[in-house]
């Protein structure tokens, strides 16, 4: 951060490239660049904006950056270029985040990236590359997984009958938690709900909720079917045909009870 730079100038698209090759910056090359070359010969932003191209007509800030893009095609070497913004507003409205990008021409239409930087409220940031991204996301990862790999390794007991089992109800005394007894209990406990394919409590399959859903729709059409006044009827009329059956049966019954009950 140069503030002198700041107070006296501001900071704006026409004099941000000359913000960031100030001396005083450390990501800037040690090489001479084509911007350093251009700025010799009187070409930048600000001058084109006010000037012109051969002291002409003044450019408005969007042809004054395209014409000065046009000047570093016609060299070669590394060259510093102010990234355009995301909305044609950008070019005359004042905004707190600049990216430059810096790369190696060899010709007019060939170029290597070889950084990106952000300048935001003066502050000069460099963007991480993506091989440093994945370095540190993988580093971030392999020390997770080290430490939940270190917090597992104290839950680990083993017993000669039961081979290795996992202990995480800890009681604050490793006297009861490396007892036989109780780790033969908490397997037992374990045991109880065997799970042959490792899934968590509760999780089913694709099929077995199929099956379940099968089911419940059967019972519930077999709930509608019982509750059909059609058979509600037959089963009154089967009802009402046995009783009068019964009550036939027992007719002769009674009478002949009578009869023997006479003759005696």
């Amino acid at each position: 951060v140069d503030p002198v730079f700041l107070a006296r100038f501001g900071l704006s698209r026409m004099n941000v490239l000359d913000y960031f090759l100030h001396p005083l910056n450390p990501f800037r090359t040690k090489l001479n660049t084509s911007n350093e070359v251009l700025a010799m010969q009187g070409t930048g932003i600000g001058t084109l904006m006010q000037f012109g191209v051969n002291h002409g007509m003044p450019l408005s800030p969007q042809s004054a950056e395209e014409e000065y893009n046009v000047a570093l095609t016609r060299l070669t070497g590394e060259q510093y270029e102010l990234m355009p913004p995301v909305t044609p507003e950008g070019y005359t409205q004042i905004s707190p985040l600049y990216t430059i990008r810096h790369v190696v021409r060899s010709n007019p239409t060939t170029t290597k990236v070889l950084g990106i930087y952000y300048v935001l409220e003066g502050v000069i940031y460099k963007s991480p590359s993506v091989r440093a991204l994945m370095k540190a996301n993988v580093a971030r990862t392999l020390e997770g997984l080290s430490d939940a790999c270190s917090a597992l390794s104290q839950c680990a007991r083993y017993q000669p009958s039961l081979g290795y089992i996992w202990v995480f109800e800890g009681n604050g005394d490793g006297d009861e938690e490396d007892d036989p007894v109780a780790l033969l209990q908490l397997a037992r406990r374990r045991k109880r709900r065997k799970v042959l394919d490792n899934r968590r409590p509760g999780e089913r399959t694709d099929a077995e909720e199929e099956g379940i859903r099968a089911s419940e729709a059967i019972d519930r059409i077999l709930v509608r079917l019982a509750k059909s006044p059609l058979v509600t009827s037959r089963d009154t009329t089967k009802a009402s045909s046995k009783q009068e059956t019964s009550a036939t049966d027992s007719k002769p019954a009674s009478i002949t009870a009578v009869k023997v009950e006479g003759a005696k």
